[in-house]
């Protein structure tokens, strides 16, 4: 999204940074979330993997065996570029550290796209992060110190603000105008208690619900017909617009951007059935700021299913529409002797 915006003022390279924090980093990134998320299997193994990386004293020898580990590979890559901006979070903390060191001599964005946990999104070396969530100021503040963040529209789909009416999507699914209709998400993996959470909301009078398994085919498939008519059973959605904007409730398992997009559209959400690693913290930030219910049972998600098609239709698309657009402030950030900016995505 933020690629395309730029790209009528810019030269833009969206590069996969993954291939650049070595192998060892590379393996543990990527080969261990597939193994413990899409498996959906040895949970432990991330809880314990965020806990020495992210929460005890131990997060800091990991952050200088990272930086010692991918520096030169991401200084010499990040170098050609005006402006540099990173969407994955291990990226951003060597970019920061480069940055803060003076080595990286070229201003560098971190877009972030979860709600809190964020220590390795911010640093105080980064220029300036992009903040999907205005609740997330105080957090990389305090990390990164005053000044350093702002909340920004332009991280999501444009579609999401200018998404059809409710009625409208309604129309565009085949879905019926007066049904509770509720969208079930285990994220681009497919994780958590899915078949719980579909059970529940079938509990409903009169109910709809979209099952969204993600990239997950083996999960799809086991799901296709084990349920009935009253649930359609997707694979990965491309308009995620419209979908929110049709449902009255999300059930959404990895405490992701889902849960802000379907809060713009005034689809209620509900955070259920897979609290694990950062996504224990993100929940926590959920039930303070108040984007979603948190529960932690079936019995427990059915009645916040009765408080939530209870609830009047809220949505908050024009609060977003105000803020400034990222596409903007990165294209700020270039030098201006330089008459293209480079974002580079990892």
């Amino acid at each position: 999204m933020l690629a395309a915006a730029l790209e009528p003022e810019a030269e833009v390279d969206v590069v996969d940074v993954v291939p650049l924090l070595g192998r060892l980093v590379a393996g543990a990134a990527e080969g261990g979330m597939e193994k413990t998320f899409g498996a959906g299997r040895m949970h432990w193994l991330f809880d314990l993997e965020y806990l020495l990386f992210s929460r005890l004293p131990t997060r800091r020898l990991g952050q200088v065996l990272l930086y010692r580990l991918a520096r030169r590979r991401l200084l010499e890559a990040a170098s050609r570029y005006a402006v540099v901006v990173s969407t994955y979070p291990i990226a951003s903390e060597v970019l920061g550290r480069l940055r803060a060191a003076g080595a990286l001599r070229v201003p560098v964005c971190s877009a972030i796209t979860d709600l809190a946990a964020l220590r390795y999104w911010a640093h105080p070396g980064i220029d300036l992060h992009l903040l999907t969530h205005p609740e997330s100021l105080e957090e990389v503040e305090r990390i990164a110190g005053p000044g350093r963040a702002l909340a920004v529209r332009g991280l999501t789909l444009p579609g999401f603000l200018t998404a059809p009416s409710h009625e409208e999507a309604r129309r565009r699914l085949g879905l019926p105008l007066d049904a509770h209709v509720v969208a079930v998400s285990g994220g681009g993996w497919g994780v958590g208690d899915l078949d719980g959470a579909v059970g529940a909301a079938l509990e409903l009078d009169d109910v709809r619900v979209l099952l969204l398994c993600g990239r997950n085919e083996l999960l799809r498939r086991r799901l296709a017909n084990a349920f009935d008519d009253r649930v359609r059973v997707l694979g990965f959605v491309e308009e995620m617009p419209t979908l929110l904007a049709a449902a009255d409730v999300l059930v959404h398992s990895t405490a992701g951007l889902t849960v802000l997009e379907a809060y713009m559209l005034g689809c209620r959400v509900i955070s259920y059935g897979w609290g694990v690693g950062h996504i224990r913290l993100n929940n926590r930030a959920f039930a303070r700021f108040g984007l979603a219910e948190v529960v932690r049972s079936r019995r427990q998600l059915r009645g916040a299913l009765d408080r939530a098609v209870a609830k009047p239709r809220t949505p908050h698309v024009d609060e977003f529409a105000e803020l400034p657009a990222a596409a903007d402030l990165v294209l700020g950030l270039a030098s201006p002797e330089v008459g293209t900016a480079h974002a580079r995505a990892g």
